[in-house]
């Protein structure tokens, strides 16, 4: 798999800045019988800053959005987005950390897409500012 766009999904949980990345893991593994978690990445915060936290392998079709697993990566914010927007400080580590990998693989910003664009959900939630993402994405910086 090479990876065409990348989409962005919300965990609809509450960030608690312990890992719940671990969490999510066992639950795609041991709820749904999946081989792994079903994003690429996750984006959470860990005491007192935001990690960017790795999932299957880039190279691995994901199990985040179906029809479009085996040609993107999927990113999950760790939080709820229908309730507020995603601090400032996660989005910015956010850009600082996608924008080398998405010139990496030379994925445009109007390839990066939230879930809702093909689904019937709000994910990554209706705070989520995702045109916004998309611009800083085109210069690595959220401003």
């Amino acid at each position: 798999m090479i990876p065409e766009k990348i989409i962005i999904h919300h965990s609809l949980t509450n960030d608690s800045q312990t890992v719940s990345w671990s969490a999510i893991r066992r639950y795609h593994i041991e709820e749904n019988g999946w081989a792994d978690i079903g994003y690429h990445y996750g984006v959470e915060l860990i005491d007192d800053h935001y990690e960017v936290l790795m999932g299957r392998p880039e190279l691995m079709a994901g199990a985040h959005c179906v029809g479009h697993n085996a040609d993107s990566l999927g990113i999950c914010f760790v939080g709820n987005y229908d309730l507020a927007p995603p601090p400032f400080a996660m989005m910015k580590r956010a850009v600082e950390v996608f924008y080398p990998i998405m010139r990496r693989l030379v994925i445009p910003p109007e390839n990066v897409f939230g879930h809702r664009d093909f689904s019937q959900k709000t994910c990554p939630g209706a705070q989520f500012p995702l045109k916004r993402f998309r611009d800083a994405l085109r210069c690595g910086r959220w401003s």
